[in-house]
């Protein structure tokens, strides 16, 4: 039976009748653009085959019933006229958080069952939050009739995000949810969401990309992406500027001797500034067919996450350390930090040899077994039935 079916027959266990139908919304890795979102930058996410899948059905007296086939706790019932920002502290803030922005929207909402479940891993990096706010988000979209674009729902999900749940992330997580094309990744200018489809089918030049999961978990509400947040803007506004994202890499050098001894804010805008410069150095390798030199650009990658913006970890050190030691292309952490997953760039052939490496490295170093997975650039949002 296929996660679609399983879904529905939950709905029905769960709720008395069919749900009105069936959506599915993906997790994401992110190739290249780390932190650059929230400072009007560029980023290059890819959809993976891991979903939220949600069965939904719209209801007419204000209220929202949420269940989880992955949560043990039944289903959580909640008047529409009774959501309030930073109330929630349980997964349900993330569906209910898109129920009230598309209320403070002015979207007819008047109530809805829900039934989810999902296969992005929690806490991995990879977006599991965003996936769940996209799913309810285009089911509520296509019952309610509202006639939002894609790159609206991510919007409204991302203030869902920031105001309700109180996680200060960026547009990617939730852009890349709804708007990534199978075999794609997108270069999205997260200024004005201008998006560009980039081919990146790796299996056809014999390569793939895994996706370590180190299985240490982050919390982006926690308070040291805040603090990353704050500096970027901190910099911003001593360099007079609207976002770091108006610092030219040709003027780098001058930016960071005008902020003369803020050296955390240097550290800082020293990442957003080349990070910027690298999302547009891999689209420029990808475009021309030269995929295998995007492995150095990676590489250059998790060094200014470790080093300037410090949100690395010895789990993710180790990942990048041990594949590159074992014949990686390329590698880096990707997503928030802390913990999370890494990204490896590997020769086909290479697949076992790489993954038993970083399998032996961590039992050597006494941390939790990795989960490792291969990334296939996938498709984005969308109604299963």
């Amino acid at each position: 039976m296929g996660a679609q079916q399983q879904v529905a027959d939950a709905f029905v266990e769960l709720y008395g009748a069919a749900p009105e139908g069936v959506w599915a919304a993906p997790g994401r890795v992110n190739l290249i653009g780390e932190h650059t979102d929230y400072n009007d930058g560029f980023v290059m996410p890819f959809a993976l085959p891991h979903m939220a899948v949600a069965a939904v059905s719209r209801r007419d007296d204000g209220v929202l019933r949420l269940h989880s086939a992955d949560i043990d706790a039944g289903v959580a019932e909640l008047r529409l006229d009774e959501l309030v920002p930073e109330s929630d502290k349980n997964w349900t803030a993330y569906p209910a958080g898109v129920v009230w922005a598309l209320r403070e929207a002015g979207h007819p909402i008047t109530g809805a069952d829900v039934h989810l479940t999902s296969t992005v891993p929690s806490g991995a990096g990879l977006s599991s939050s965003a996936a769940l706010e996209v799913v309810v988000a285009l089911a509520l979209n296509d019952l309610y009739e509202l006639g939002l674009k894609r790159w609206q729902l991510a919007r409204l999900c991302q203030r869902a995000e920031n105001v309700y749940v109180g996680a200060p992330t960026g547009i990617m997580d939730q852009t890349a949810s709804a708007c990534c094309e199978e075999g794609h990744a997108l270069f999205l200018d997260t200024r004005d969401l201008s998006q560009k489809q980039i081919p990146f089918d790796l299996a056809a030049e014999g390569m793939r990309l895994l996706v370590v999961d180190t299985q240490v978990k982050h919390a982006h509400s926690d308070g040291e992406y805040g603090k990353r947040r704050a500096g970027c803007e901190k910099g911003a506004a001593l360099l007079g500027v609207d976002a770091l994202r108006d610092v030219p890499y040709a003027d780098l050098d001058a930016a960071l001797e005008r902020l003369g001894d803020e050296e955390e804010v240097r550290r800082l805008v020293r990442h957003i500034v080349t990070e910027n410069a690298r999302v547009e150095q891999v689209v420029a390798l990808l475009e021309a067919g030269d995929t295998r030199a995007i492995g150095p650009v990676l590489i250059a990658g998790h060094a200014s996450l470790r080093d300037d913006f410090r949100i690395s970890a010895p789990e993710l050190d180790l990942v990048v350390d041990t594949a590159l030691a074992s014949g990686a292309i390329g590698a880096r952490m990707t997503g928030g930090g802390f913990g999370g997953s890494a990204i490896v760039l590997v020769e086909a052939g290479d697949v076992e040899a790489v993954t038993k490496a970083v399998e032996e490295a961590f039992a050597a170093a006494g941390f939790t077994a990795p989960r490792v997975f291969e990334a296939v650039p996938s498709a984005g949002a969308r109604r299963l039935n």
